[in-house]
């Protein structure tokens, strides 16, 4: 297993203008991780911005395991999911250029009178195109467990097994199994499919009465943000249920916790490192 960190990681401090990708490079070469995941999400001008970013791939040696976007499928009008569509070509595009074999993808997202039964024939097909796009391009699709829409590991096989391409896998999020009521540990066994990458998320419940910002998950539990392993995600047990079944990809850490991540990550590195490395 290769050790890599999402620039989500940074969302907080990227929000507040006190980083941009080509630092989030550098931060990520000081953790000393393997590679990064770089998202759509986080440029602003990605044609005046690339030239940097290149550089800081080439200054730090590190690669680009994994680029992430954010598409959704759950929109009643063809032509919107056909832009969707799109979103993830762009996607596979970006992954080349950069030289990665991973496309971070989703379903869609939760809307009111809209369920996972009414929504799933357009996830399959916008996945089904999108997929084999990525194929044409050696790329494989990692589809998340995301939201509340698609976030069981049987929802995430069942469109798996129904787009049934072999650029389409999993990206099991610990982290996110746990806002559905799911074991992470568990929930990786029971996807039964080889991941094409990993988020490795840790997340602690919290009273539903305290005020602190947080992830309502089902049922109304609360949960919050931690630095890795030190919050309730089983991930001992995740890494032992990836290493039985042979994985040696992506394992990226996406720390989506309250603490500055510059005091976090360390910590969450150290340990996620005594998992994999163990």
């Amino acid at each position: 297993m290769k050790l890599g960190i999402s620039m989500w990681s940074y969302f907080a401090i990227h929000k507040k203008g006190e980083i941009d990708i080509p630092g989030f490079i550098e931060s990520a070469k000081a953790l000393g991780v393997d590679g990064v995941e770089l998202l759509d999400f986080f440029w602003k001008n990605r044609d005046a911005e690339l030239e940097a970013v290149d550089a800081a791939l080439a200054k730090t040696g590190l690669p680009v395991g994994v680029y992430s976007v954010g598409n959704d499928f759950v929109l009643p009008d063809p032509d919107a999911r056909k832009k969707q569509v799109d979103v993830i070509k762009e996607g596979v595009d970006n992954a080349v250029h950069f030289g990665a074999k991973v496309v971070r993808v989703f379903a869609g997202n939760s809307k009111d009178g809209i369920s996972f039964e009414q929504a799933f024939d357009w996830i399959v097909e916008g996945l089904s195109e999108a997929a084999a796009y990525a194929q044409a391009n050696g790329v494989r699709l990692a589809l998340e467990n995301h939201g509340k829409l698609a976030g069981r590991a049987d929802q995430v096989l069942r469109i798996i097994e129904t787009v049934n391409s072999p650029a389409l896998a999993a990206n099991p999020d610990t982290g996110n199994f746990m806002l559905m009521g799911e074991e992470s540990d568990e929930a990786v066994r029971s996807l039964g499919v080889q991941p094409a990458m990993v988020h490795f998320k840790d997340f602690q419940e919290i009273d539903t009465d305290n005020p602190t910002p947080a992830y309502i998950g089902i049922n109304g539990r609360k949960f919050v943000g931690t630095a890795i392993g030190e919050g309730g995600a089983k991930l001992d047990g995740c890494i032992a249920n990836l290493k039985a079944a042979g994985f040696t990809g992506w394992v990226n850490i996406e720390y989506e916790g309250g603490e500055d991540p510059t005091t976090a990550l360390p910590r969450s590195v150290k340990y996620a490192r005594s998992l994999i490395d163990g």
